[in-house]
């Protein structure tokens, strides 16, 4: 394997296929990233057996890529990286010489690495389906960053560790939850799915890949099996692990009614909440209480060590009826910053009841905070 390549467009390609490598996989070749060179393309791949990243770089334009030998070889990730991230020159070598010593050279530099032949590195079959989905990365973005957050930490509950994505016809449901919050996003589909899927992707998996697309119109394709899901977008293959189980029925922590609703002006709210959680003694559950009375909307918190804060709010109530709840200061603020609006609705049920926070002018979302016994 024998090649020229310019320097950014290496560099890219490296940084996306990169996160999918594990300094604590215990197998060494998963360290490495697969370099498999024809002369159409230059495709890369890495693997930590979670989750699996390939791009490749198309050989039609010598000023990007100039193909003077065909190979594969195996190249420590961490160190081909640095390297090329750290040598100045516009153009890169990379040359493999005695079967497994690799060169990668330009101007003034040289150097010399130890590769590993690719018939050890594992088969990874990246199939596509026959019914997969399109949406676009934008919209699956917006998914990520309105969900992921409410997922679990806990690795007992693993079921809960992912998004939960379901789609039926042409609507593709997202739910994410943690048992004591609730994310919710609804989009439209494009086009109708011939068949129902039920999946849980890992959180930490699609955070990922929404970090590696591009905000955009350009579509992502969706191909679903039954331990894995393969998303494909421009030059990029992304592939994760489902997780297996029953996600509960979210539906059903969804109250149909609500005894009165507040409008707010979210980031007014966002900055009371803030405030008010200053003087919560307990940073995990960071306690606040919002009550009404007479019209008057008021927040407040308290600790015997620390002192108490209180401050009047403005907002429109649905009607008289007074109420007095408290919550998770963290738990409201991260439902809040999900919302891309300029206002929220807070619905109330009774005090030991969900709490819904939804916009008037985005209907597709919807999240969820369970009220806190403070008695």
């Amino acid at each position: 394997m024998k090649f020229t390549v310019k320097k950014e467009v290496l560099l890219e390609a490296l940084n996306k296929v990169s996160k999918a490598l594990s300094t604590k996989n215990v197998i060494p070749v998963l360290a490495g990233i697969k370099f498999n060179l024809t002369k159409k393309r230059l495709t890369l791949t890495a693997s930590d057996n979670d989750i699996t990243i390939q791009t490749f770089i198309d050989c039609n334009n010598d000023e990007i890529i100039e193909v003077k030998q065909e190979g594969s070889i195996i190249i420590q990730g961490k160190y081909i990286l640095d390297i090329v991230r750290k040598l100045p020159d516009q153009y890169i070598n990379i040359e493999v010489v005695d079967e497994l010593k690799i060169l990668v050279y330009a101007s003034n530099s040289e150097f010399n690495l130890n590769g590993i032949s690719e018939k050890e590195y594992p088969t990874i079959e990246l199939n596509e389906s026959k019914n997969s989905i399109k949406i676009s990365s934008q919209t699956l973005k917006e998914i990520v960053n309105q969900t992921a957050f409410a997922t679990s930490l806990d690795e007992n509950k693993a079921i809960l560790n992912g998004i939960n994505f379901n789609i039926s016809g042409n609507i593709l449901e997202c739910n994410a939850t943690d048992s004591y919050r609730l994310a919710r996003k609804i989009v439209k589909l494009a086009k109708e799915s011939s068949e129902n899927q039920n999946i849980v992707i890992p959180s930490k998996n699609i955070v990922e890949f929404s970090r590696i697309i591009n905000d955009s119109e350009d579509p992502v394709e969706i191909h679903i099996f039954n331990n894995k899901v393969l998303f494909k977008y421009q030059n990029i293959c992304f592939q994760s692990r489902l997780i297996n189980g029953t996600y509960p029925n979210t539906a059903n922590l969804l109250p149909k009614s609500s005894v009165v609703s507040i409008h707010f002006n979210l980031n007014q709210f966002y900055d009371v909440v803030d405030r008010v959680s200053i003087l919560t003694s307990d940073k995990e559950k960071n306690i606040v209480t919002l009550e009404s009375n007479d019209n008057n909307l008021v927040m407040k918190s308290s600790s015997a060590e620390i002192g108490r804060v209180e401050e009047k709010m403005t907002a429109e109530k649905s009607n008289d009826t007074d109420f007095k709840i408290s919550f998770s200061a963290r738990y409201m603020m991260d439902a809040l910053k999900s919302f891309s609006t300029e206002t929220v609705d807070l619905e109330f049920v009774g005090e030991i009841k969900p709490i819904i926070l939804k916009s008037r002018e985005d209907e597709s979302l919807t999240q969820l905070v369970l009220p806190i016994r403070t008695y």
